[in-house]
């Protein structure tokens, strides 16, 4: 056996032992998804795991015909949902993927590989490198990059992107997180934990491209209040 094929064995051995959840927090997302998910290299994945916000589009329809673990959401917003996911979660890490078409699909692999060398969160930043989001506009820009020097600066973090959804951590890290969690979501709170306890992060780049299908849902100025004020308390208020 040659050296390559013996690499990509001892690789496929590695993924084999790293059990993987993809995340799929959904609210009328079928179109996206039938346009996205076929893409996903299903070897990569142990379980996909849909947590809906309460579609009517037929998105869980579509999901459950795919043989997805569908959980229909009790409360309301994505930190909520996160919560509910996790006690249905069965892989060791999990991969969060927004299926609107904002995350893509083929940095997947990239990033999963990337866990295996031992991280304990990874993220696919939007500005790292020649990455690009094409679904920011200058409001949301000066958002991304206001809260990411903010956390940096003050929690001493190293991060390009603190605020995407599309990353990967081990299960155990959201364990170790409180369960009220504000209103500002998981994304930036586990952002300034893991730079807070100095946690071993890593960033790889990756597009950003447009929704497709739905229109968003995050509310910039309402948002960029939660996240002040969570960086406030985190500061201040919080060990």
């Amino acid at each position: 056996m040659s050296k390559a094929a013996e690499a990509e064995r001892s690789k496929t051995q590695a993924r084999k032992r790293l059990k993987v959840t993809l995340l799929l927090p959904t609210l009328n997302e079928r179109v996206g998804m039938e346009h996205v998910m076929p893409r996903v290299k299903p070897d990569l994945i142990d379980q996909f795991l849909v947590i809906d916000g309460g579609s009517t589009d037929g998105t869980i329809e579509y999901a459950e015909s795919q043989g997805y673990t569908v959980v229909r959401q009790k409360s309301k917003g994505i930190t909520g949902a996160y919560y509910e996911a996790l006690e249905h979660v069965t892989g060791d890490v999990i991969v969060a993927f927004s299926p609107d078409g904002n995350s893509v699909p083929e940095r997947i692999p990239d990033l999963i590989g990337k866990m295996e060398e031992g991280y304990d969160m990874v993220i696919v930043s939007r500005y790292l490198g020649e990455a690009k989001s094409d679904d920011d506009d200058l409001i949301t820009s000066f958002g991304n990059w206001f809260f990411t020097a903010a956390i940096n600066c003050l929690f001493g973090g190293h991060y390009t992107d603190s605020l995407v959804m599309f990353r990967a951590w081990k299960k155990e890290l959201i364990q170790q997180l409180p369960t009220n969690v504000p209103r500002a979501g998981l994304e930036p709170l586990i952002s300034i934990k893991c730079a807070k306890m100095k946690w071993n992060v890593a960033e790889i780049p990756g597009d950003e491209p447009k929704r497709i299908g739905s229109p968003r849902k995050m509310k910039p100025f309402r948002n960029g209040w939660d996240i002040l004020k969570l960086i406030f308390q985190e500061k201040f208020f919080s060990h």
